[in-house]
């Protein structure tokens, strides 16, 4: 999976409850300045749970 532009950043979320890392994506640095936190599904704890964006 590529970058699309310049200002956008691949950044790993990873689940609140069990801290895994599982899911990967882009966000724009120049538009969102704060941590991303997400609803997904996470495998190991097998239920919908919040994904924050990890260093």
């Amino acid at each position: 999976m590529g970058i699309k532009g310049k200002n956008d950043r691949m950044v790993v979320l990873a689940c609140e409850d069990c801290k895994e890392r599982n899911y990967t994506t882009t966000k724009n640095k120049k538009t969102l300045k704060e941590r991303m936190e997400l609803n997904k599904f996470c495998p190991r704890c097998n239920k919908h749970t919040v994904h924050k964006e990890t260093k």
